[in-house]
């Protein structure tokens, strides 16, 4: 049964992949046995990841390129098709978020939330079906988000982006699932990163920060999640495990969907 989740002969890419959530995701499935294939649209980056995946001990395939251009999309799977194999498995992970109140937040500013975290999957993914079909099927995760299904203050734009993620999800499995292509989504929770350090740094009086308590006394599990809790679900949806699992949003989030909170003392 565990051969069910082995990746050997499969080409994944991993959009934004060069650290973080990303990078972990794509370490995973590289310990599962597929080719990692990854992007970033800034040089530097893509360096560095190489050097990361290189240190981990895995030969990945780096390219620059912007997931919200559909030509150049277009222009470099058909190089990765040439240069490493027609991709099986395609990780939509490219996003970004800016807080800012809504009534505060410019229109362009909300435009580029959505192109990065919307348009960019569904360019990604509109780039790559063709070839998953003609191979026989594939496997399309999307990074949704906890904001798939909730809103919270200052995050308009990517709370937006982030719920028609999980459409677009559907639609991907509704609309291609008779091509063997199974499309579903990772909603991860609050995850501890470099970026979230700060949040979680312990006040001069030895207490937790307050927003670290916030998500702390939200979440069942008690803690924020690691980059490690997000490798096995992927595996799994990237796997053959997953054959008959479409359009489904696997929440990644300890508990904090399930729970309505502890009550006041």
């Amino acid at each position: 049964m565990l051969n069910q989740f082995l990746l050997q002969r499969k080409v994944a890419l991993v959009t934004g992949a060069s650290y973080g959530i990303g990078f972990a995701i794509a370490t995973a499935l590289a310990e599962a046995g597929a080719t990692i294939v990854f992007n970033d649209v800034n040089p530097g980056f893509v360096e560095k990841g190489l050097e990361a995946y290189a240190q981990a001990g895995i030969k990945a395939h780096g390219y620059v390129f912007d997931v919200t251009d559909e030509e150049e999309v277009g222009k470099h799977i058909a190089t990765i098709e040439q240069e490493v194999g027609i991709i099986d498995i395609l990780v939509n992970n490219a996003g970004i978020i800016k807080r800012i109140p809504m009534i505060e937040m410019t229109a362009a500013e909300f435009r580029q939330v959505i192109d990065i975290d919307l348009n960019g999957p569904f360019i990604m993914s509109k780039a790559v079906i063709p070839s998953m079909i003609k191979k026989g099927g594939g496997k399309i995760i999307n990074i949704c988000s906890m904001m798939s299904e909730l809103g919270r203050e200052t995050v308009s734009a990517y709370a937006a982006a982030k719920g028609g993620l999980k459409m677009l999800t559907r639609n991907i499995a509704s609309e291609y699932g008779e091509y063997n292509i199974q499309c579903n989504g990772i909603g991860p929770g609050y995850i501890a990163t470099p970026q979230t350090a700060p949040l979680r740094e312990k006040q001069a009086d030895g207490s937790r920060h307050p927003f670290d308590a916030f998500i702390v006394s939200k979440t069942p599990a008690a803690r924020w999640g690691t980059t490690d809790d997000l490798k096995g679900p992927a595996v799994f949806l990237a796997s053959q495990a997953s054959d008959f699992v479409n359009g489904h949003i696997l929440y990644v989030d300890g508990g904090i969907l399930a729970y309505i909170g502890k009550q006041p003392k």
